[in-house]
């Protein structure tokens, strides 16, 4: 993000753990929830009604939101995966 310029909105510090009840918010304001895990991209249509499969997807072993999670226009992305982030910001 430091190399594009770009800052974000709001930075939520990880001792505020965000559970299943926070992903599902999240996701119903998006269309898109595009989940890394590791080298693994799974892409969700969402909205109002937000499958469990992909608020499983969103959520670490411990049951909290995946780091990091960013919003850009109506996509929610969850999880790092370098390509994938770029292919968002461009």
């Amino acid at each position: 993000m430091e190399a594009r310029e770009l800052t974000p909105k709001e930075t939520v510090l990880a001792s505020r753990k965000l559970g299943r009840d926070d992903a599902a918010a999240l996701a119903q304001n998006a269309s898109k929830l595009i989940v890394s895990k590791g080298k693994k991209v799974t892409e969700f249509k969402v909205g109002k009604d937000v499958s469990d499969e992909a608020i499983d997807a969103m959520l670490g072993p411990t049951g909290n939101l995946r780091a990091p999670t960013m919003i850009v226009g109506k996509t929610l992305v969850v999880g790092f995966n370098e390509e994938q982030i770029q292919s968002v910001l461009d």
